[in-house]
């Protein structure tokens, strides 16, 4: 890892594939569809992350550190800042108000949980599974 990336952060490609989290890239608007069908079968957590914020990039890679639920959700990433009509979507269909970053977990179709800047907790999360 360079210099600068030790004092200001590894960049989202270099911190996705380092994760401990088997993120699924939500890209476009037609895997809200899948999303919603299959948090009938599986709990889904959407992680929306601004690569612009480092709030986010903290409350990230916390949640990252703490994580430990592979096999119980299906966790996506969405970088809302190139795909900012997913967020919005997201927002509408799950009558979810938009924040940055935020954690939605959707059951059954439906937005049970979310949560926003420090108040993302791998931990509490497991509790609303």
């Amino acid at each position: 890892m360079s210099f600068l990336s030790n004092i200001f952060g590894s960049s989202d490609a270099e911190k996705q594939s380092d994760s401990k989290v088997n993120w699924i890239p939500l890209t476009n608007l037609t895997q809200l569809a899948d999303i919603e069908s299959n948090s009938s079968v599986k709990p889904i957590v959407i992680f929306k992350h601004s690569t612009r914020c480092s709030i986010s990039r903290m409350a990230l890679k916390q949640f990252e550190r703490e994580y430990d639920l592979n096999e119980v959700v299906d966790a996506y990433f969405l970088d809302l800042i190139s795909y900012r009509d997913v967020s919005n979507e997201i927002a509408n269909r799950f009558g979810v108000q938009h924040q940055s970053p935020q954690l939605i977990l959707i059951k059954n179709k439906k937005a049970t949980y979310n949560a926003s800047h420090s108040d993302i907790n791998a931990e509490t999360l497991k509790s609303k599974i």
